[in-house]
């Protein structure tokens, strides 16, 4: 790749498709169902083992560093759950891989001598210390390309320690087989990334294998399938109780809103028994008044009144003292002036039996006169 061609993807991956106007590359967005959602997460095997044995080519889906910005940066705000399909992708790549480590294991099977289950631990026993050599070698080349020169020869002082445990182990295996079976080589299948590794490979091919690029992109792509199956039952235990939550808020909510109809419906209930009662008590009383006007006045007025009787009752009682006084003065005046008028009527009858006799008189006088 040129320098500009470097310099291209680099600013793609920092400012994503708007860095340009180019409407070509604007047209399919990250969400698109064509973009490889592992290159967005940055775990597509396509893209890990570029340029190893195993090389697979190009991805059939978009691989695209200015889209993978774009998804960068909107996650921030939303959760897309592209965790879900990079893990089903790796998945079926990784159970491919297994597929053929099985299918590599049974050829060696058939082709290689039958040994017995003792022989076939103790070689055992010398691959895993092959296996052991290699990535200690490998830890150190990487830790002295890194400037770490003291870890650096930590990790091969460990190294010559496994050594010496190898040449024990390979001591035991010869001495437990055969010369002409130990001469003839003994393969085993890589468990990461289905290579041959040999039992008697010296270190250097140990190294090679268990550092290159092919072992490493299988470590790094079984440890990114690790971390998104972990992401992805995160997240659906997330999402699960989010879903839960709202589903109990509904239930919540729905529980008052039945509550506060049957509360409304009870109230109009009572409304409507106090309106029919009230009805009643009205239409009873027009057919009282209509039977007994009179009386349905009283008593209405009676009833209208009842409140007031502790005070009608103190009034009545000084009205009555009031009318009693008054009655008894009333009887005294019409004494008083039954008496006067009794003395005027005798007075009058006195003056006119005066009168009558001093008439009678002068009528006598005046016949005696005649006569």
């Amino acid at each position: 790749m040129s320098a500009q061609a470097q310099m291209r993807a680099l600013l793609d991956q920092l400012m994503g498709t708007s860095r340009d106007g180019d409407s070509t590359r604007q047209r399919i967005k990250f969400s698109d169902e064509r973009v490889c959602k592992s290159h967005l997460l940055n775990c597509c095997p396509h893209d890990i083992l570029s340029g190893t044995r195993m090389d697979l080519g190009d991805c059939l889906k978009v691989h695209d560093l200015a889209l993978r910005a774009d998804y960068e940066i909107a996650s921030k705000e939303q959760d897309f759950f592209f965790e879900l399909d990079a893990m089903d992708h790796l998945q079926s790549f990784i159970a491919d891989c297994d597929r053929r480590t099985d299918i590599a294991k049974k050829r060696l099977a058939d082709t290689q001598e039958e040994i017995s289950a003792e022989v076939a631990a103790k070689a055992e026993r010398v691959h895993e210390l092959n296996e052991e050599i290699g990535k200690l070698l490998a830890k150190a080349e990487q830790l002295g390309a890194e400037g770490n020169v003291e870890e650096s020869q930590k990790v091969m002082d460990e190294v010559e320690k496994t050594r010496v445990n190898k040449r024990e182990a390979e001591e035991i295996y010869r001495n437990s087989m055969p010369a002409s079976s130990f001469q003839q080589q003994k393969l085993r299948v890589c468990e990461v990334c289905s290579a041959y590794l040999g039992l008697h490979d010296n270190d250097r091919r140990l190294a090679d294998h268990f550092g290159g690029k092919l072992h490493l992109g299988f470590i790094e792509i079984r440890e990114k399938l690790d971390e998104l199956k972990r992401l992805v039952a995160e997240k659906q235990e997330k999402r699960n109780q989010d879903r839960l939550k709202r589903r109990e808020e509904r239930d919540r909510e729905e529980r008052d809103r039945l509550k506060k109809r049957s509360k409304s419906r009870e109230r109009h209930r009572h409304r409507s028994r106090t309106s029919s009662q009230d009805r009643k008590k009205r239409t009873r009383s027009r057919s009282r008044e209509k039977r007994h006007p009179q009386q349905t006045q009283s008593g209405s007025r009676s009833r209208s009144h009842s409140h007031h009787r502790s005070r009608d009752r103190s009034r009545d009682r000084s009205s009555r003292e009031k009318s009693s006084r008054d009655k008894e003065r009333s009887s005294h005046n019409r004494s008083s002036r039954d008496r006067s008028r009794d003395r005027e009527r005798r007075h009058k009858k006195r003056s006119c039996e005066s009168n009558g006799k001093s008439e009678g008189r002068s009528s006598e006088e005046f016949e005696a006169g005649e006569i």
